[in-house]
C-alpha cells in the first residue's frame, strides 16, 4: 500500500481523502491556499505546505508549487480530488514523470473523455446510446444551423471541453441558436481555452441517471450501481440519491453494462462515473410516471465525484481505499463477482447560497452543530469559526443519510436537516427542508425540472 499521499484539493474532499488515508496509516499530506490555512482539512492532515495566494491559478492549480510540495514532504503519491487538477491529463502525466503515483485513471483515458464530441464518438462505437448529435464541431454559425435542422428542435449547444454543467445552452429555433452559439463558444474560448462546440438533441423532459464505475488493477471495469442525479440549478446538482427510483431491475443491468462498455473502450482505471440522460415517455410520464427504457450517454467523469458517499454507503465500500489499491496495484476489498445495494441513501449537498435564487452568500461561520444519528453521515469541509471565502465553490458539507428503504431515508433526512444548527453564510438548508416534503419529490417520479417547478 502507498505509504504517504499527498491531496491535491481542498474542502470537504481533501478533509475526506485525509481521513482515509490516516485510517488505512498513510501519512496524509495537504496542500492550501493562504485563504485557507485555518480550515479543518489542513490542521487535521500529518503535514501542510502552503501553496500559494486564495486565487485557485496560483495555488490548487499551480502544478509547479504542488509539485514542490511532493518533492519536500516525500510524498510517495498524489490525490486529486474533484475540480481543479482532477481531470487535468497534463498534469497525471506530469505527476507519474516525476516518479510520483497518480491516484486517478490514466492520462489517455482523461484525453479521451475530456472532448465531448470524442467521447460521444468512441462510446457509439463501444455500443453505448447517444443522443442525436454532431460527430464533430460545429465550426462555424452556418454549421451549427445545418446540424440543427438535420438533428431537429430543440437542440443543447455545449463546449466540447466544457464540464460540471458549464458552456451549455438551448435553443428552440434557429434565432436562438444563433444568439446560443455566440455565447457558448465565446464562454469556452474564456474558460477552457477551445472554442469548439457541440450540437445534440435537447429532451425538455429527462432525467439525469449516472453510474460508478472502478477499473480494477487487473485490467477489469466493475459497475457499482446507479445514482439519481436530477433535483439541479442551473444544470448543477444538489442531491443525488442511490438506487434512482426510477430505474427498474431489468433498465439497470442496461444502465451497469453500458457503463462497463464505456470503461473498457479507453482501459479505464480506478474510480470514474458513466452520466447518462434517461428520456420518459411524455405521455407515460403524464399518466402514469412509467419511465423509458431510452437512456444516452452524457459523459465520463474520470474522477471520484462529489456524490460518491451515497454508493459508498448502498455498496458497504470506501471509494477512496479502492481508488488508492487500483493506484497501489492491489486487489480491491470486495468481491467484484458479488456486489449487490442494500438500502437506500440520499446525500444533500449544503451550498453557502440563497435558498431562492441560488446566489453565492459567503462569510463567516457563527454556528455549526452537524446532524447525528442512525443513518445519518455529514462530509464537511467546515466548521464553527471558520469562514467561507468568496475565492472557491460554495459547497460547505454534504449531508448523506441512509435507510433501509428510500421512505426511511427521506424520514432521516427530515430530521437531520432539522438538526443542521448553521448560522453565519446563507446556506440552502431551507430549500431542503421544502424539498423533503414535495409530493414530486416524494413520488420518485421527477425529473430535472423539479427545482425550477418549485421556484
Amino acid at each position: 500500500m502507498i505509504e504517504s499521499l499527498l491531496v491535491a484539493n481542498r474542502g470537504e474532499i481533501a478533509r475526506r481523502i485525509i481521513r482515509t488515508a490516516k485510517r488505512l496509516g498513510i501519512r496524509a499530506i495537504a496542500v492550501h491556499s493562504e485563504a485557507d490555512a485555518g480550515l479543518p482539512f489542513v490542521t487535521e492532515a500529518d503535514e501542510a505546505v502552503c501553496v500559494g495566494p486564495a486565487n485557485p491559478a496560483q495555488s490548487y492549480r499551480n502544478v509547479e508549487a504542488i509539485l514542490a510540495a511532493a518533492k519536500s514532504t516525500g510524498a510517495q503519491a498524489i490525490h486529486p480530488g474533484y475540480g481543479f487538477l482532477s481531470e487535468n491529463a497534463d498534469f497525471a502525466r506530469t505527476v507519474e514523470a516525476s516518479g510520483l503515483i497518480w491516484v486517478g485513471p490514466g492520462a489517455d483515458a482523461i484525453t479521451a473523455m475530456g472532448d465531448k464530441i470524442n467521447a460521444r464518438n468512441l462510446m457509439a462505437a463501444a455500443g453505448v446510446p447517444v443522443a442525436p448529435g454532431t460527430t464533430d464541431p460545429a465550426a462555424d454559425l452556418d454549421a451549427a444551423v445545418a446540424a440543427a435542422a438535420e438533428i431537429g428542435y430543440p437542440v443543447m449547444v455545449k463546449a466540447a471541453a466544457g464540464g460540471g454543467g458549464m458552456g451549455m445552452g438551448v435553443a428552440t429555433d434557429e434565432t436562438a441558436l444563433r444568439t446560443e452559439y455566440d455565447k457558448v463558444r465565446s464562454f469556452a474560448e474564456r474558460m477552457f481555452g477551445d472554442g469548439s462546440v457541440l450540437i445534440e438533441r435537447y429532451f425538455p423532459r429527462v432525467r439525469h441517471v449516472e453510474v460508478q464505475i472502478l477499473g480494477l488493477a487487473d485490467g477489469r471495469v466493475v459497475a457499482l450501481g446507479e445514482r439519481e442525479c436530477s433535483v439541479q440549478r442551473r444544470n448543477q446538482k444538489l442531491v443525488e440519491e442511490s438506487p434512482s427510483p426510477a430505474v427498474s431491475p431489468e433498465l439497470r443491468e442496461r444502465f451497469l453494462a453500458a457503463a462497463v462498455r464505456a470503461g473498457e473502450a479507453v482501459g479505464y482505471r480506478n474510480a470514474g462515473t458513466v452520466e447518462c440522460l434517461l428520456v420518459p415517455r411524455q405521455r407515460d410520464f403524464e399518466e402514469d410516471g412509467a419511465g423509458s427504457e431510452e437512456f444516452f450517454f452524457l459523459e465520463m467523469n474520470t474522477r471520484l465525484q462529489v456524490e460518491h458517499p451515497v454508493t459508498e454507503l448502498v455498496y458497504g465500500v470506501d471509494l477512496v481505499e479502492e481508488q488508492l489499491r487500483v493506484a497501489a496495484g492491489l486487489a480491491p476489498t470486495f468481491d467484484p463477482d458479488a456486489l449487490a445495494p442494500r438500502g437506500h441513501a440520499i446525500e444533500l449537498r449544503i451550498n453557502a447560497e440563497d435558498p431562492k435564487r441560488f446566489l453565492p452568500g459567503p462569510g463567516a461561520i457563527k454556528t455549526w452543530v452537524e446532524p447525528t444519528g442512525e443513518g445519518v453521515r455529514v462530509d464537511s469541509g467546515y466548521t464553527e469559526g471558520n469562514t467561507v471565502t468568496p475565492f472557491y465553490d460554495s459547497l460547505m458539507a454534504k449531508l448523506i443519510v441512509s435507510g433501509a428503504t428510500r421512505a426511511e431515508a427521506i424520514e432521516r433526512a427530515r430530521a437531520a436537516v432539522a438538526a443542521f444548527d448553521l448560522t453565519g453564510p446563507k446556506n440552502n438548508l431551507p430549500f431542503f427542508a421544502e424539498l423533503l416534503e414535495n409530493d414530486e419529490f416524494l413520488s420518485g417520479d421527477y425529473d430535472t425540472g423539479i427545482v425550477s417547478r418549485m421556484r
